[in-house]
């Protein structure tokens, strides 16, 4: 076993994160990506800008490894997705080299031999990581340990409020997108309807007021499904991001200017199609009508299918790995920020297995890079016997300044905090992430 590599999945920010702390140990590693470049998922939403500045964007290991390339460090500022992925993770890519393989897609993984049920002699055997490449060739690869960093991008969440698609969601799919838009011009002079409050809706409104201010013919209606839109307007001057609190104080700009109408507690029960637009249905009865378009920007969940014959422990709210659930878990979530977590709250019943960045949040939000790129340093250290470098703590995560969600979710009022101060600001850049 110990002659087979460690096999990351994902060559997004924490799989290449990963490789990079398993390069500077002298561990053997593979990255499979199912994009043909890396930070596939980052790619198709490269016109987004971060609100993470690029110091807080960059991982240390990966750092060391660019270095005598000759590649330095953006000192400043916060990029695109495409400038993060030219600026530093293409680069990083580039540096490991050939062991990153594109066009690689996991269609699952097991121990060799046997199955989930199996006891029998299953610690003692191989991880085998079942992949498919471009041209429908199959293949396994051996693995003494694999780290799951394959993120949630594949899985949106469907606009209706119980988890499953409303009904008529399907069949309104031509009018419905669940990502946020890199171009609206087309929207003008109809009715957009974007439904979620996290950041990606958040930025959704945004580009549209711009929108709704340059064709005043252009309606944007937010549908929010908790009764209060206090936390959706952030932390104000409590945040440590400062351009995380810039999105919200926006977002709070556009309402009070009537530029959006907001509406709370409206949870999306049906989509109906009639002449030129949508009704959309909530439980309670109301009706948003003659709508062009839906934004349905209500997070993801992480799809576990390929890891079906591991042994595997993730809440049963969250899905998120049930070690760290009660870190993040937005029901119960203290006012503030969460903590960082490592291989210890990471570790799973199935020895050498880990799953890693957004997808160990599960449907969790307040995901962060530098929460990633934490818990790759202190898994590659496991993963190599260092244990006092795995158990340490070495990131003090930024505040956000206000409650993930512990509120209650038909309270008006809606928070555990006192409502934020309002972040005075000029003119910045349209930022998220």
């Amino acid at each position: 076993m110990s002659e087979l590599p460690v096999v990351v999945i994902g060559a997004g920010p924490q799989g290449l994160a990963a490789a990079a702390h398993l390069v500077e140990r002298d561990e053997n590693v593979i990255v499979v990506e199912g994009g043909n470049g890396p930070a596939s998922a980052v790619s198709e939403w490269g016109h987004v800008r971060l609100f993470s500045a690029w110091p807080e964007l960059t991982d240390a290991a990966a750092r060391r490894l660019l270095a005598p390339t000759g590649w330095t460090a953006p000192a400043k500022g916060y990029p695109t997705g495409a400038e993060w992925i030219r600026d530093y993770l293409a680069p990083l890519a580039d540096a490991l080299g050939e062991r990153v393989r594109y066009a690689t897609t996991v269609t699952g993984v097991a121990r060799q031999g046997r199955d989930k049920v199996v006891d029998g002699g299953r610690k003692s055997q191989p991880f085998v990581v079942h992949t498919v490449d471009g041209e429908g060739r199959e293949a396994r690869l051996l693995a003494r340990a694999v780290v799951d960093a394959s993120g949630t991008w594949d899985l949106p969440n469907p606009a209706g409020a119980d988890g499953f698609p409303a009904v008529g969601e399907a069949a309104a799919s031509d009018r419905i997108s669940y990502r946020i838009p890199a171009d609206v011009s087309e929207l003008s002079d109809r009715h957009v309807v974007v439904v979620g409050a996290g950041h990606s809706a958040t930025h959704a409104v945004l580009r549209l007021s711009e929108l709704a201010r340059r064709a005043p013919g252009t309606r944007v209606t937010w549908l929010l499904r908790r009764g209060s839109a206090a936390n959706v307007f952030g932390g104000g001057i409590g945040d440590e991001l400062p351009e995380r609190a810039a999105l919200g104080s926006r977002a709070r700009k556009v309402i009070d200017e009537g530029v959006v109408e907001l509406v709370t507690g409206f949870r999306v029960a049906e989509f109906r199609q009639g002449g030129d637009g949508l009704t959309i249905v909530a439980e309670d009865g109301r009706e948003v009508t003659d709508v062009g378009h839906v934004f349905a920007l209500t997070g993801f969940r992480p799809d576990t299918g390929m890891l079906r014959e591991l042994r595997i422990d993730l809440d049963t709210a969250l899905e998120a790995v049930a070690g760290i659930a009660s870190e993040i878990d937005p029901n119960i979530h203290s006012c503030g920020s969460v903590g960082a977590t490592g291989a210890r709250e990471l570790a799973q019943p199935e020895l050498g297995f880990f799953i890693v960045g957004a997808k160990s949040y599960g449907r969790a939000p307040t995901f962060l890079a530098l929460t990633g790129y934490e818990q790759v340093r202190s898994v590659a250290a496991h993963l190599v016997g260092d244990h006092e470098a795995a158990g340490r703590n070495e990131l003090s995560l930024p505040d956000t300044g206000v409650c993930g969600g512990a509120g209650g979710f038909d309270d008006s009022a809606g928070s555990c905090c006192a409502a934020p101060a309002t972040l005075q600001i000029g003119a910045r850049p349209v930022a998220v992430g």
